[in-house]
């Protein structure tokens, strides 16, 4: 089954078979479905640019707990983990102890993985060593985006036209990786990079591709001034 971790870069053609209609008579990509939550996922968060730390946190920590599973699993239990993490504030979860890990491994809200909780505590000190660093973590993430018209650096093997790795993403896992963070390998952060619109990997033709591209063109030039 493919999920939204399995999208990337475009051949030059894309067919109608990787469209659905959408209610207003325009077209989306095809991967929500007719999951309302999935494609309220699509259309408002997916590919549009983030800048803000913590959202960027979130999302790669919700990225490492994905692994294995479906994004919309992911999706349908976020509150809950947003509530287990309180709200993934990154001081907080890096204090988080022995006795954090019992309570979150005996919440029925989150996947229970001990590794993927470990890793989230983790990673939450090494971000907040980056910001100390970098002056922010969305700063440093940034850097990664490639200035390529929808950033499209991988190569795709897939039907549709899409990948799931790039060069771009496997330059940040590893240097994320050599900076002590945990369950960031390259295909997470390719799913990461694409849902924080470091990459617009919006089939050709679907009705909220424009809008995300020239959001995501402006986040460059922003980082770039």
């Amino acid at each position: 089954m493919i999920t939204h971790m399995a999208l990337a870069t475009y051949a030059s053609v894309v067919t109608t078979e990787w469209l659905r209609p959408t209610e207003n008579g325009g077209q989306r990509c095809w991967w929500p479905g007719d999951d309302d939550q999935y494609i309220e996922y699509h259309d408002t968060e997916w590919g549009r640019p983030v800048a803000d730390d913590t959202r960027l946190f979130e999302k790669l920590c919700l990225e490492g707990f994905q692994a294995g599973l479906s994004w919309l699993t992911i999706l349908r239990k976020r509150e809950n983990f947003r509530t287990a993490f309180h709200a993934f504030d990154m001081d907080e979860v890096a204090r988080f102890s022995e006795r954090d890990i019992n309570r979150l491994l005996e919440d029925a809200g989150i996947v229970r993985h001990r590794g993927k909780i470990e890793a989230t505590i983790n990673n939450a000190g090494r971000a907040l060593d980056l910001i100390d660093e970098t002056g922010s973590l969305s700063e440093y993430i940034w850097n990664f985006a490639p200035d390529l018209p929808f950033g499209r650096d991988g190569e795709s093997t897939h039907a549709s036209g899409v990948a799931s790795i790039s060069p771009s993403a496997t330059a940040l896992s590893k240097d994320l990786k050599k900076r002590g963070w945990k369950f960031v390998g390259p295909t997470t952060v390719y799913s990461f990079m694409q849902s924080m619109g470091l990459v617009n990997d919006h089939v050709n033709g679907c009705h909220v591709r424009g809008a995300c591209e020239v959001a995501r063109q402006s986040s460059i030039a922003a980082q770039n001034y």
